[in-house]
């Protein structure tokens, strides 16, 4: 049975959804800077709870990529203090004018962005995660439940408390807001669909998939970061090397981070060597099909590797004979979420564009480039690697649906029906204009 505070809260929570659903931009802008503020206030806190989860996850040895994730350091302070000024200034997405269309002289139909309402967040041991989500659901209008790593569990209650202790002045409130702490509570929000709209789970594929078969609220989710790089027969080898080094070295515990380097067969004698040296000096440890292990030392490749996401300095190289071939290696061995290709060839660029079916598709740059922060989305709720509602990093669009208003002056559907029916316009108009809630006219 449901605990009341979990249900309670919940439900409070719908409330308070129109609330901030209706509130201003201006009201949102400053409640932004308020938490931003408060953070940098409340750092001695935020920062001796994460210093406390930080040193129990290495007593209980969890994994480097899970410790490196889940620090949280000044550094990582001041780039979502960056993260939320950035969201703050970015244009106001609820109420936005999507298409208008003059159905007949005097009606008029718009559709418009509104916030989806009630979004249940569930993520990784990553605290700063939390803060970008919180700025991002704040500026689309969205009330959030949040659900963190147990690993990460100080660090967020400091975080939630000063988020909390900052809006409480704001025209807002802080009833916007809740934090749940136990597995059994994901169990009990998994069961209310009636109270929550959206669920996003961030976290591994089999969790995804969890989430996905025990509810019945609408979820956006995302598979492994199995990400690849591909280094073409037409590619400047001087710009491929330092892209591979940063694609696997410069955040390996990110999901973006490559897992594994296609390269063309007619480079693997003169540019694998100096990969492999140059990985190798990154301490970057090399699984390698029979080409490679040909070409340089490494670990031979064994069945399952290709399906591995590392999240290490580990990484699998596979030398290949043609564009068609890594592209088929991507499609049999990728979770469709970030791809890249080096190469000056364009035509080659044209068909990898079109071929790999990844929510993020490059072309001679890295896939650590795959990020809401660095897209100009101020920051991201997540990578979503399905093709519904939203696809790739999800920032505010991701996190808003639409309505329809329809004003006329006095029309009937009658008009419009039988042997002498009225014809429609269905004329577009600009969307450049005041929308019919701000006082456009029809």
């Amino acid at each position: 049975m449901m605990s009341q505070s979990v249900k309670g809260r919940i439900k409070a929570l719908k409330e308070s959804s129109r609330v901030l659903g209706v509130s201003t931009n201006e009201e949102r802008i400053d409640l932004l800077k308020r938490i931003a503020a408060g953070l940098r206030r409340d750092w001695p806190v935020i920062q001796a709870a994460n210093e406390r989860d930080v040193s129990e996850a290495k007593e209980h040895k969890i994994g480097d990529a899970l410790i490196k994730r889940l620090v949280f350091d000044e550094q990582k302070l001041n780039e979502v203090i960056l993260g939320l000024e950035q969201v703050a200034a970015l244009t106001d997405p609820v109420g936005k004018v999507l298409q208008r269309r003059l159905l007949d002289d005097g009606l008029v139909l718009e559709q418009i962005s509104v916030p989806i309402g009630v979004i249940g967040m569930i993520f990784e041991s990553r605290p700063d995660a939390l803060v970008q989500i919180v700025g991002l659901c704040i500026k689309s209008g969205n009330a959030i439940i949040l659900k963190g790593g147990s690993e990460a569990n100080r660090t967020n209650l400091a975080l939630v408390e000063s988020i909390r202790r900052s809006s409480r002045g704001s025209a807002i409130g802080d009833e916007y807001i809740t934090l749940l702490e136990s597995r059994s509570d994901v169990k009990e929000m998994l069961e209310m669909d009636e109270d929550i709209d959206l669920l996003i789970p961030r976290g591994s594929n089999a969790f995804v998939t969890y989430v996905m078969e025990n509810t019945s609220i609408p979820v956006l989710g995302h598979s492994d970061g199995i990400c690849h790089l591909y280094i073409d027969k037409q590619a400047d080898l001087k710009k491929a090397l330092p892209i591979i080094i940063d694609a696997k070295t410069q955040y390996p515990a990110a999901c973006n981070a490559i897992e594994t380097l296609l390269l063309h067969a007619s480079l693997a004698d003169e540019f694998l060597p100096t990969v492999g040296k140059a990985l190798k000096e990154a301490n970057v440890t090399i699984r390698g099909d029979e080409r490679t292990q040909a070409s340089i030392e490494c670990i031979p490749l064994k069945e399952g590797d290709y399906l591995n996401e590392y999240l290490a300095l580990e990484l699998n190289i596979r030398v290949v004979d043609s564009l068609k071939e890594a592209i088929e290696h991507i499609e049999t061995y990728g979770s469709h979420h970030t791809d890249a290709i080096v190469s000056e060839d364009s035509e080659a660029i044209r068909r990898f564009f079109i071929e790999v079916d990844s929510a993020d598709v490059f072309a001679n740059c890295s896939t650590r480039f795959a990020d809401g922060f660095r897209f100009g989305f101020g920051a991201e709720v997540g990578i979503s690697t399905t093709k519904i509602h939203a696809r790739g990093p999800v920032g505010l669009d991701g996190l808003m649906s639409s309505k329809y208003l329809l004003s006329g002056s006095g029309q009937i559907v009658a008009t419009y029906s039988g042997r002498h029916a009225k014809k429609y316009l269905h004329e577009d108009l600009s969307i450049d204009v005041p929308s019919l809630v701000q006082g456009g006219s029809v």
